[in-house]
């Protein structure tokens, strides 16, 4: 062993109680140090904070790069704006709905015509009866049960958000013995089945490259839309949400078909 090791050895084995108070002092400092660090890595991702690196640049490409957003942004301040300013409706008076006020002259006309009101309503009656049509004939002929499935989703839920809060019929509601439901029986109306029916069709039509049919059937559920705000048979309200709904819907029903072929292939699987 020579002189340079006895001495080495020596100084990391002969440490005085100071040394120690030190050592571990600054272990403490570097372990707290390391925590701040850690905090700051999860806070920031483990970079700066983004909008730390924008430049004037930046900003004038993301307003025309990406004006959607942007637009969108505009309508949150503005709508927050509106919503904070505008005065509510009170309990007494019915409620506003701008596609009432847009379709006045329409349903001043179906009102003081009620043959074409019933004409109109036996249409859209024979609309919703292709809907249906559509629908399980995707399923009984061509062994293609999504539509179906969505359908059957969209419809139990209407009912329990239906029931749960349930609107007043508009005081201007034009009916007709020939309309669905028929008889004017009582009636949902948040949301619109009209209108989700239609769009669960429609998508169906474009996934089996059905365009025509598919257009048709958007045409036909804008005329609806139009017709049931003439004669006040839902609000605007329910007709947007029943958009909505009958692509969320399809969507479910999707998953669902996914979901179960999963299965199968696992029973498969399991089975060999």
């Amino acid at each position: 062993m020579t002189a340079t090791t006895i001495t080495t050895t020596a100084a990391t084995t002969i440490s005085t109680p100071n040394n120690r108070r030190k050592t571990k002092a600054s272990n403490a400092v570097n372990g707290a140090a390391k925590r701040v660090d850690d905090v700051n890595a999860f806070l920031c991702g483990g970079v700066s904070p983004s909008f730390l690196t924008w430049t004037l640049g930046d900003v004038v490409n993301v307003v025309k790069c990406h004006w959607l957003p942007c637009f969108l942004a505009f309508g949150l301040l503005f709508f927050m704006f509106v919503e904070y300013t505008l005065r509510m409706i009170p309990a007494t008076s019915p409620p506003f709905d701008l596609g009432f006020i847009a379709t006045r002259s329409l349903h001043r006309l179906l009102s003081s015509s009620p043959e074409l009101n019933s004409l109109l309503a036996g249409l859209n009656t024979v609309f919703v009866a292709m809907q249906a049509i559509y629908i399980l004939w995707a399923w009984l002929i061509e062994g293609r049960p999504r539509a179906t499935i969505s359908t059957l989703f969209m419809f139990t839920c209407r009912g329990i958000l239906g029931y749960s809060t349930q609107l007043p019929l508009p005081v201007e509601f034009l009916g007709s013995g020939v309309d669905f439901p028929v008889g004017n029986v009582s009636f949902f109306l948040f949301f619109s089945g009209h209108v989700a029916g239609a769009v669960i069709a429609s998508l169906d039509m474009r996934r089996k490259h059905r365009w025509e049919m598919a257009w048709t059937f958007d045409l036909l559920n804008i005329l609806q839309v139009i017709r049931l705000l003439g004669t006040r048979g839902h609000y605007t309200i329910d007709l947007a949400a029943g958009v909505g709904a009958g692509i969320l819907f399809d969507s479910l029903g999707g998953k669902y078909e996914e979901s179960k072929k999963k299965d199968a292939t696992r029973c498969c699987l399991g089975e060999s």
